[in-house]
């Protein structure tokens, strides 16, 4: 066994995985500093779950193999992830912000190896955009908070 050989994955690539624990680090850490659900590890993990499920479909090669599939059964999958994180409270569902986010980790992962890694980078950074760049906004415009989306609502004054 030579030194090569020792530390190759294929059909995975080291480059793809230092991508998703990347993707899901800089997605994570958003969701950590603001102490959400799903911080680094699971994001990282996320991420890196999906994209190892990708390129290990695409290795099947039998009349019953479709990579799309796959896809598919990750987006159901997924959403298992997401239920598990929402929570009634009081009237009130939370935890909807995260499950998406989980969804877009899942997504993510599927664009490395798809769309490139870099795209997946540009993406992890649209999705803190939109995480942090809504509560800009709703500092600015009180028409942000109504409802369920106030940040002093009975049940956040309670909890």
């Amino acid at each position: 066994m030579d030194f090569e050989s020792l530390f190759s994955i294929a059909p995975l690539s080291w480059s793809a995985i230092g991508t998703a624990i990347l993707t899901g680090t800089i997605i994570g850490l958003e969701r950590q500093l603001r102490g959400k659900p799903v911080g680094i590890r699971t994001s990282s993990l996320i991420v890196f779950g999906t994209y190892v499920f990708m390129t290990l479909s695409i290795q099947v090669t039998n009349d019953a193999a479709d990579p799309s599939r796959i896809i598919g059964q990750i987006v159901t999958g997924i959403g298992f992830l997401g239920a598990g994180v929402m929570l009634s409270k009081e009237g009130v569902v939370v935890g909807v912000t995260s499950a998406a986010t989980i969804w877009s980790l899942a997504a993510i992962g599927v664009c490395i190896l798809i769309a490139g890694e870099f795209i997946a980078i540009k993406l992890a950074v649209v999705v803190v955009a939109i995480l942090y760049g809504v509560d800009i906004l709703e500092g600015y415009s009180t028409s942000f908070t109504r409802g369920v989306h106030s940040k002093y609502s009975n049940w956040r004054k309670r909890g």
